[in-house]
């Protein structure tokens, strides 16, 4: 058989039919960056306390309300290979630091866009590669410099929360004093003796109704389930906690009983009832007052529980029943056997409550310090409370991030300038092309002030001018003013607004990172894609099938 020949030479040839090619500044870099900026213009309305909201559908049809750049990020399913990377770098950033995840996509979008301008001015990219990279090292010793708070106390209620109030400002504006308290009442008390601290140790729990200044935080675990036995409420227990149904035990191997009279039927469900009421008796006489059960609860044990005044809860997640047995410090046992000493729990008060029109179950502890803690989030709407479980949860792990490293530096767009600031004189000290990859890093800094004024409907060339003003007189922690009527600058670290060091210092390394990769790149090679049947379109009519 004859081979076949391609008919056209070149890169292309060499490639199965269907797949696709690009390179060159054109073809490969500049798509490159145009879809990242495009990536990064979308969430870039939404950075800051003033924030606008995006409305995301994702795949599922469940509705997403929120300004939160992680979660917008996680359900848009980007499928773009470079604006991947900046996702990827967005997520890097949540799991390191928990928030911060816009100023990773919003810093690479400016990087690329400036480096678009250097590229086509004429400069190489490995000249503009050097230059970021160059830039961000000298960004990473001048960070240091620009701290003007470091907290050592992170068991103090007052401290802590005005530290976290910037974190959750951008995301639950008006409201966020109120959830800084909540979320460090919520942390401290699961903080260990060694300052240890899991984020997993603080639950959520949302129960729609009233507003969200209604939210409380509980020493212990909440569950939205009501209680099986007539006894609803009891104080200073033990407790037995079974991943087993509450039942009669089966036999390991099938058997036949053959009954011939009704008199040995009565006696077989007796002796199934005796043998029941036994281990009831053995798990009442260990000392156990409340059960709680990972499988279903029969009536017979029902009965024997009600007897004996035992309260019975069941919990269908095996998550739910390992959290609980560390809350109350038991050992979930796979089989109904009578306890050791070892294996009780101990609670101060399960109870019953009624929060609203929901049935809910409390298991609190008196003592200051509970294992875990759960935040009871009330509001009008399921979107609603949604998104302040999203503001909880960036509060706890920046909770997390200040057992790391206690440092904050000026908020508001101070620091951000401070950076421009000094870049742009180091940048005049460099006498090689990366002189205008410096200056360009130091320009990516001013899209974040720009943003925040945009976004609060201030004019952001008047900001940028009066930060510029008051930081080269030496006011290195004035910053925007969002509260004022106009274009204006206020001392941020009086006004108690600070940001992480670590989040600033992770975030602009990993946006650098992200753009750099991405000007790496000068060539992208597509396969042809698998077959199969493509998928239907939901917004078409018709069943599909084709005529």
């Amino acid at each position: 058989m004859a081979m076949h020949v391609p008919k056209t030479s070149g890169f292309s040839s060499m490639l199965k039919e269907g797949a696709s090619h690009f390179r060159g500044l054109d073809e490969a870099v500049f798509r490159n960056i145009e879809a990242c900026r495009q990536l990064a213009k979308t969430t870039k309305s939404a950075y800051g306390p003033n924030g606008m909201n995006k409305m995301v559908i994702n795949h599922l049809e469940k509705l997403f309300v929120t300004n939160d750049a992680a979660t917008i990020m996680k359900e848009l399913e980007v499928e773009h290979p470079a604006a991947k990377m900046l996702v990827l770098a967005s997520q890097m950033q949540e799991s390191e630091c928990g928030d911060g995840t816009n100023f990773v996509l919003i810093f690479a979008g400016a990087l690329l866009h400036h480096a678009e301008y250097l590229l086509r001015m004429g400069l190489s990219p490995s000249e503009v590669l050097e230059g970021y990279e160059k830039a961000c090292d000298k960004a990473m010793e001048i960070l240091p410099a620009l701290v003007v708070h470091t907290l050592t106390d992170i068991r103090n209620v007052e401290v802590v929360s005005k530290a976290l109030k910037t974190t959750l400002a951008s995301k639950q504006y008006g409201v966020e004093d109120f959830i800084a308290k909540l979320v460090t009442d919520a942390c401290v008390c699961v903080l260990s003796e060694t300052g240890g601290f899991n984020v997993d140790n603080v639950r959520v729990c949302k129960i729609l109704g009233c507003g969200v200044l209604q939210s409380t935080v509980v020493k212990g675990m909440v569950f939205k389930r009501e209680i099986e036995t007539n006894l609803k409420s009891v104080d200073d227990v033990k407790i037995v906690v079974f991943s087993c149904p509450l039942e009669s035990m089966n036999t390991e191997t099938k058997g036949t009983v053959l009954l011939n009279t009704a008199d040995e039927l009565l006696k077989f469900s007796k002796g199934e009832e005796d043998l029941f009421n036994n281990q009831v008796q053995a798990i009442v006489a260990a000392g156990a007052k409340v059960i709680v059960t990972g499988g279903k609860v029969s009536d017979l044990a029902l009965h024997y529980c009600n007897k004996y005044k035992i309260l019975v809860v069941r919990l269908q997640s095996k998550f739910d029943l390992r959290r609980l047995a560390k809350t109350v410090g038991a050992t979930v046992l796979p089989k109904l056997t009578p306890p050791t000493a070892d294996d009780l729990g101990h609670c101060d008060h399960v109870y019953m409550d009624e929060i609203g029109d929901t049935n809910v179950i409390v298991f609190k502890q008196d003592k200051d310090a509970s294992k875990i803690s759960t935040v009871v989030v009330r509001g009008s709407t399921d979107s609603l409370m949604d998104d302040v479980e999203r503001a909880i949860d960036d509060g706890i792990n920046a909770f997390k991030v200040l057992t790391k490293d206690g440092r904050y530096v000026p908020g508001a767009g101070a620091t951000e300038i401070e950076l421009a600031k000094q870049l742009q004189t180091f940048s005049e000290t460099c006498p090689g092309l990366d002189q205008y990859a410096i200056k360009k890093f130091a320009d990516a800094f001013e899209d974040f002030p720009r943003a925040m004024s945009d976004n609060a409907g201030v004019n952001s060339m008047e900001i940028l001018s009066k930060l510029y003003a008051a930081h080269q007189e030496g006011k290195k922690t004035f910053g925007i003013d969002i509260e004022a009527e106009g274009a204006a600058v206020k001392d941020v670290l009086e006004a108690g607004i600070l940001d992480q060091y670590l989040v600033k210092y992770w975030a602009i390394k990993l946006a650098t990172n992200a753009a750099v990769t991405v000007l790496r790149v000068d060539q992208i090679i597509m396969a042809r894609q698998a077959g199969g049947p493509k998928p239907r379109d939901p917004r078409a009519g018709g069943d599909g099938d084709d005529d």
